[in-house]
């Protein structure tokens, strides 16, 4: 702000007021309380009206200049929250808190309410199937601690990783709605998309989050949590809570434990591989046709978050997988699942419902649907009798009813509760005697007006005296003007109308009184009793979020078996030799998508075959051939079932991907240094345990340079790092690596020429391929006939000379200036050249020796 606005003298009281405030929240919009409006002003007003496309109008002077404002009604604040939450902003709500009676100047305001991306807890602000993650980082030299809560759940974790490069898998893996950076932190390779938020340094200090940390969770220190050696991730942590409860202006009673991750417990997946294998987001940043949207059908949305979770968050556990596993075969048979699914359905977003009881701002609607969810806890007990599946029976004891809690919120809400606490009518009749009697005397005022106007009417004689009421004026005797005179002298004019008078009397404004105050004195009754409410479901809470999250992950897997089910989806067989086997397995999301039907196939890998080299034309399969397999063992270290006829998958601890071409304008980095950069992380990060899947390496600079980097690239993968690798490429010289390299193997996508035309075949068999039918793919690209002519006659010409002299392009190429050229031959090893060793005597020969190690000296 200028000069002028900061010198708070020339303003008027209600620009004072307004910022005095503003200076206290400078980074985030302020919604002012104005009657009926939040208004902004200043530069505030400026920003919103361009990101809501609102009005920007000026309101008076102030400080001797027009005040630019624009404001947004109360009634419909919350859309326009969502709006702005969605764009990164942050919003904090001032209310009038004073007594406009009882105010000189402007009324007392505060900000009662902080909305940011990654705090929101109200339903219309959140997209409901897609976690809402506040993310805080701190680092130092290539070291990060992350740590992550979502304040809809109470999910507090915290994870330490080295490097960039698994740093940023773990965000791709988190996609938080809000991130926190220590501002000491440098931080320009996060991705924009992140929108880092600035924190000063001591929100991170490890000694003062771990008191704050401890006091959240009633604990002497940090131990029970397994984090306390990790103090940057314990540092973020901190900032977390402080951010949290800063923007809540509330205690968080349902953030009441810390996990720490461990990378090693889950099979690693870096950002570049996440992007590719498309499980949660497509490539266009959508959610169609990804793995996530193929497999869920949950029935709640805390089901279709922990999904996702799962996806993305792979385990290398056997035996909580195998106990997934279990539990998904186990709802298959006999159809278990059909019956889990309604039940489920009428369970709603619990999860969410839970936190906001915790902060307070659960409305009557939210303890509806938790009576719903309450009252189908006994018949899901019921269908999970007698199941033979240890996680289940886990989870029906963790889902066991709560019948107490039940009944009181049945006989506490109405059938049908309104949306806020402030209209009344929440509590249901028969529940509190007080209110009972309180609105006994509201509902019978419509009697008791109706006798008291019979009796006036008689008593005056006036035929045309009525009673009436109005939220101006209360109540009244209303007299036509014609009969006016009439009116008896104890009554007093109230109101003068065109046709009519208007009047009050001692014992009129005495029913007035009481009525009217037992109106408001039944409201205030119904907001101490539902205040009880909250309470009462405050002291239960532990126990309802194990519910709640026993029914999120029952629901993913009666979803899974049901989905098993639908696509003929069958339960891998994991074991502990290595190896990848599967027989006709299909791509999950592209056989739901295709109209013909999608061609299976078999992979297999073991020690003897731990390279694939695919050749085949484009468009042949090769990508999704090895995407496939990459989904079905992601899929087995989710607990699910994965599309083939059979399969066998044997350890795993990393997947990569190197597929598909795109550049970082933004990081200055072109198509083939992202490749480069990719393929360097496998080369250096891959194990005998990883799976690699590597498409068209060195194709983004000349030929034989990526000729060359795709052969060592194999080479090393096959030689060194003996990694579970599927390798496509279009160099035909690196189907000769099976022949310099052990457990490496030729395979090939088929296809056939019909006339000038090819015809894919997508089916993989032994063997290279004999050719890439580039120039046919070109032709059903649409390329010009003409242009098509002119390839295939260069074509037959490159041929021949290959005929004729092995390696024409070799011959014909200019040569290559070298970016990096070679240094000069060291003087010693010149030297070297020009010894005689069996010329020289015992003592020449020492002398040499030194001579040279002298040369070398010098350098």
């Amino acid at each position: 702000m200028t000069q002028a606005i900061q010198d708070l003298s020339r303003h008027t009281p209600m620009m004072q007021q307004y910022l005095r405030i503003k200076a206290e929240q400078p980074h985030r919009l302020l919604f002012y309380r104005m009657g009926d409006f939040y208004e902004l002003f200043y530069d505030d007003a400026r920003r919103v009206a361009k990101l809501l496309d609102i009005t920007l109008t000026t309101r008076g002077q102030s400080a001797g200049a027009p005040i630019p404002m624009a404001g947004v009604p109360v009634h419909a604040v919350e859309s326009y929250l969502g709006r702005l939450v969605r764009l990164g902003e942050s919003v904090a709500i001032c209310e009038q808190i004073g007594d406009p009676a009882a105010s000189k100047g402007p009324v007392e305001r505060q900000v009662v309410r902080v909305v940011t991306p990654g705090t929101v807890s109200d339903e219309a602000l959140l997209e409901e199937r897609r976690d809402n993650l506040l993310v805080a980082l701190a680092g130092h030299d290539g070291h990060y601690g992350l740590a992550s809560l979502d304040i809809t759940s109470g999910r507090f974790q915290v994870l330490e990783v080295e490097g960039r490069e698994a740093l940023l898998g773990e965000l791709e893996r988190l996609q938080p709605a809000e991130l926190l950076v220590d501002e000491e932190l440098e931080s320009g390779f996060l991705e924009p998309r992140f929108r880092p938020t600035r924190q000063p340094p001591w929100y991170f200090d490890p000694q003062t989050a771990t008191r704050e940390l401890c006091a959240q969770f009633g604990t002497r220190d940090l131990d029970p949590f397994g984090c306390a050696h990790l103090p940057l991730a314990v540092g973020a942590a901190g900032c977390l809570l402080q951010y949290a409860k800063d923007t809540q202006r509330s205690a968080l009673p349902h953030i009441r434990a810390l996990r720490t991750e461990s990378r090693e417990e889950s099979v690693i997946l870096d950002a570049a591989t996440r992007r590719n294998l498309e499980l949660t987001v497509n490539l266009s940043g959508g959610r169609e046709h990804t793995l996530l949207a193929v497999l869920d059908q949950t029935a709640t949305p805390m089901g279709s978050r922990l999904l996702a979770r799962w996806l993305q968050r792979p385990l290398r556990d056997r035996t909580t997988l195998r106990l997934r596993q279990h539990a998904v075969g186990t709802l298959l048979e006999e159809h278990r699942h059909e019956g889990i699914a309604p039940l489920l359905r009428g369970i709603g977003d619990v999860e969410r419902i839970l936190a906001r009881v915790a902060l307070r701002s659960a409305r009557p609607r939210d303890l509806g649907q938790l009576r719903l969810a309450l009252g189908m806890l006994p018949g899901l007990n019921t269908a999970l009798a007698g199941l033979d599946s240890p996680r289940l029976a886990e989870l029906a004891g963790e889902t066991a009813p709560l019948p107490a809690l039940h009944e009181r919120l049945c006989r506490a809400l109405v059938e049908t509760p309104p949306v806020l606490v402030r209209d009344g009518g929440v509590i249901a009749p028969g529940y509190d005697e007080e209110l009972d009697e309180l609105r006994g005397l509201s509902e019978d005022a419509g009697d008791r007006l109706l006798e008291m106007e019979l009796r006036e009417r008689e008593r005056t004689g006036i035929p045309t005296l009525r009673f009436g009421y109005n939220r101006v004026h209360g109540y009244y005797i209303e007299i036509s003007r014609s009969q006016a005179a009439k009116a008896p002298t104890e009554y007093t004019r109230r109101q003068t109308l065109k046709n009519v008078e208007r009047y009050i009397t001692p014992e009129l404004k005495g029913f007035e009184d009481k009525v009217l105050s037992s109106r408001e004195r039944a409201l205030a009754r119904e907001k101490a009793l539902y205040e009880e409410l909250l309470d009462c479901l405050a002291a239960e809470l532990p126990r309802l979020q194990s519910t709640a999250a026993a029914l999120a992950e029952l629901d993913v897997l009666a979803n899974l078996a049901a989905r098993a089910a639908a696509q003929d989806l069958v339960p891998p067989e994991l074991v502990d030799e290595p190896g990848i086997v599967v027989e006709a397995g299909r791509h999950p999301v592209v056989e739901q998508v295709l109209e013909a039907p999608f061609v299976p196939n078999d992979v297999h890998l073991d020690e003897t075959r731990r390279m694939l080299v695919i050749t085949g034309p484009n468009m042949g399969g090769k990508s999704t051939y090895m995407r496939q397999i990459a989904l079905t063992a992601l899929l087995a270290h989710t607990g699910a079932f994965v599309p083939a006829r059979r399969a066998r998958i044997g350890p795993i601890d990393r997947i990569f991907t190197r597929i598909g071409a795109s550049d970082d304008l933004a990081g200055g980095r072109s198509t083939f240094m992202v490749e480069m950069t990719e393929t360097a992380n496998i080369l250096h990060n891959a194990t005998a345990e990883s799976l690699v899947l590597m498409d068209e390496v060195g194709r983004g600079t000349s030929t034989f340079d990526g000729l060359s980097l795709a052969w060592s690239s194999a080479a090393w993968l096959a030689s060194r790092l003996r990694a579970f690798t599927l390798f496509a490429t279009h160099y035909f010289e690196l189907t000769a690596l099976p022949e310099q390299y052990e457990g490496v193997v030729n395979v090939h996508l088929d296809a056939v020429e019909h006339g000038e035309g090819i015809v894919f075949l997508h089916a993989v068999k032994e063997g290279p391929a004999n050719q890439s039918y580039g120039l046919q793919v070109a032709q059903l690209a649409g390329v010009p006939r003409e242009v098509i002519g002119q390839a295939r006659e260069k074509l037959r010409e490159l041929e021949d000379q290959n005929r004729e002299h092995g390696h024409p392009v070799a011959a014909s190429a200019p040569r290559q200036a070298d970016l990096f050229p070679a240094a000069p031959p060291h003087p010693a090893l010149e030297a070297l050249r020009t010894v005689e060793p069996d010329a020289l005597s015992p003592r020449e020969a020492l002398e040499t020796l030194y001579r040279l190690k002298g040369m070398v000296d010098r350098e």
